[in-house]
């Protein structure tokens, strides 16, 4: 039988929608984003990929993930009656803070279950994006980057610049230590290491690393995160796990 699948359209335009002849009745939107129903659960499945666009526009040869498209996303999954759960796939170079945090925070404050997979790389703004789901996993191949916060372009050199970048950087280790196991002092210390990174201060963590260091949660692939997710969704309705 063939189905209708409704997409959510973030640029100004009507929704739209579309046929699919597909057994499963899914296919990805403009954003990336799939749902699918195991007869248990429905989860809705969102990629963080490429660079983090905030307010500036990154070059259009950069695969990149719009905050403008993801922020309404994720408030339709936390308010739709068609959705039990969300998976947060990871591969993402950093980007612009605010955004990333942006993010991350509406991700936190989410009442459905949550659980984040980090796959390739979870840098920079990317830490508090992985830690932001109630649990998360990372592949053993997959690596994250803890840095300082940097500024491309002209830097005005005055003690309120420093400040301001002092308080940024508060921001994010603030976040990434609720929201996980590493403590404010260890991750302080992996901000500022010396000799990981050949041009700039920073770590860079391997997926057992990640683990040991309390950041993530298990290392662990697709199955391991749905599985999760899944059992999340099932004490959440009070429901046993099959």
């Amino acid at each position: 039988m063939e189905k209708i699948l409704r997409t959510a359209s973030f640029d100004g335009e009507n929704d739209s929608t579309v046929q699919n002849d597909d057994e499963n009745g899914d296919r990805p939107d403009d954003c990336g984003s799939i749902k699918t129903e195991n007869g248990n659960s429905r989860i809705r499945t969102v990629t963080v990929i490429g660079q983090v666009e905030g307010h500036y526009l990154c070059p259009d040869n950069q695969k990149t993930t719009k905050y403008e498209h993801i922020l309404p996303l994720i408030v339709s999954i936390e308010e739709g009656e068609d959705t039990d759960g969300l998976l947060l796939m990871l591969n993402t170079v950093g980007g612009d803070v605010e955004a990333g945090l942006a993010i991350a925070e509406l991700i936190a404050s989410m009442k459905k279950p949550t659980v984040s997979l980090v796959l390739g790389g979870g840098h920079s703004i990317g830490v508090p994006l992985a830690v932001a789901a109630k649990k998360s996993f990372i592949v053993p191949s997959a690596t994250m980057t803890v840095h300082p916060v940097r500024i491309s372009g002209t830097v005005v050199g005055a003690p309120q610049t420093y400040r301001y970048f002092e308080k940024m950087q508060n921001r994010i280790t603030d976040f990434v230590t609720k929201h996980s196991r590493i403590s404010k002092e260890r991750f302080g210390e992996l901000l500022m290491q010396t000799d990981e990174i050949a041009t700039d201060v920073g770590t860079i963590l391997e997926g057992e690393d990640a683990v040991k260091e309390g950041l993530i949660d298990e290392i662990g692939g697709l199955s391991q995160a749905i599985d999760a997710l899944h059992s999340m969704i099932a004490g959440q309705n009070g429901k046993s796990d099959t």
